[in-house]
Order: C-alpha cells, then structure tokens, then sequence
C-alpha cells in the first residue's frame, strides 16, 4: 500500500521507543531496515521519535535503510526530498509538526528538515528475493507487507530477517502478523501487546 500517513500505528512506535532503545543506544551505532516503507512516513516516523528521545550528537549515528519494491518507481525521489502533502501530516501533534516540518507551498505541502532526512536513504528491494539489503541490522520493521505473501513465503521472508539481524536485535512485525510456528523460536516475544521480538540465540544456517 504506497499511501500512508506519519506515525500511523504509534502504539508500535512508542513500545520500540519503550523497550528497545535503552539496548540500542549502548551500541555505537544503531543501523535500522524498514522493509515496505512505501513512500517514507514510517522510517521518518520512527526517525522523529529517536531524535526526541537521544542527544543530537547520538543521533548522527542513527541510520534508517527503507526499502521497497517501488513499482512506480517514484519513492526514491519523494523520500529523498521528504516533502509530503498536507494530508499526509495533519495526525502529527503541532509541537513535532512545527519542529521537524516546514511549510514549503502555503500549507499545502511540508518539508521533513534536513537531519531527519539525513538519517533515512531509500533502496528498492523485492523481500522475495529472499536476500537481505545488507546484514548486521539491529531493528527490522516489516509492516504491510507480509500480508500478500504466502504462509511458506512468510516463513522465508522472516527467517532472512533473523539472518540479517545482529545479536540482540529487534523485530516489529504489524499487529496482525504473528510468527508462524515453524520459525516461532528464532524470536523471543518482548511484549504482549504487540509484535515486538527480540533475536533468538539459536544457530540457523542461512538461506
């Protein structure tokens, strides 16, 4: 689905926030891929809500790699210019609104300022290709996306994201989508409310 809006599914946004950051921010770097990230609100979503929450000299080292498989073929531009129409912005609280966006048409569109589109590049990546954009993440988001998939081809899907993850990664999966039994010890549950795993320390021969 390439419309979205920013901080859609905030619930998922603030248990990150709430139970994954503390660990991040003891690595050195914090490396980020957000897999179906349509047009970019998520991953700036998710950016904003790192910036609120580390120093500004942390936060440079912060990357967030959104993909997707962009068959229009326009998502780079858009995310990398990272403005957006009204629409797309008006759930977001004034306080952050005003913070990180500015007015570029009159109200009519809206600029995410430039360190926040800093931290957020853009690559196109088909999931099923079963192979990763890169390795050593420590938080995958996938949202949307495996819905269209097959069962066998969710249990693919995911097991390459246990495989890209470093240890003691994250997963945050949409609500809906629970891990499928055949792969459901790769990942331990942080929460009960959501789809929020932590990387199991099992071995598992990559694919």
């Amino acid at each position: 689905m390439a419309f979205t809006y920013f901080f859609r599914d905030m619930q998922t946004l603030e248990l990150i926030r709430d139970n994954c950051l503390k660990s991040l921010v003891s690595r050195q770097r914090i490396k980020i891929w957000d897999a179906g990230c349509a047009m970019g609100p998520e991953p700036y979503s998710l950016s904003i809500i790192f910036r609120e929450n580390v120093g500004y000299m942390y936060f440079r080292n912060i990357k967030i790699i959104a993909t997707d498989i962009d068959q229009s073929q326009q998502f780079d531009k858009i995310i990398l210019d990272g403005i957006y129409p009204r629409e797309q912005v008006e759930r977001i609280p004034k306080e952050i609104l005003f913070k990180y966006f500015v007015d570029v048409d009159g109200g009519k569109y809206f600029q995410i300022v430039e360190e926040i589109r800093k931290s957020v590049s853009f690559r196109r990546h088909d999931l099923l290709t079963l192979k990763p954009i890169e390795e050593n993440f420590d938080l995958v988001l996938c949202k949307n996306v495996l819905l269209h998939f097959s069962y066998e081809e969710r249990i693919k899907v995911l097991t390459m994201f246990y495989n890209s993850l470093n240890v003691g990664g994250f997963l945050a999966l949409e609500q809906t989508q629970k891990i499928p039994n055949e792969i459901e010890n790769l990942f331990v549950p942080i929460v009960s409310n959501a789809q929020l795993f932590k990387k199991s320390e099992i071995n598992v021969t990559k694919r």
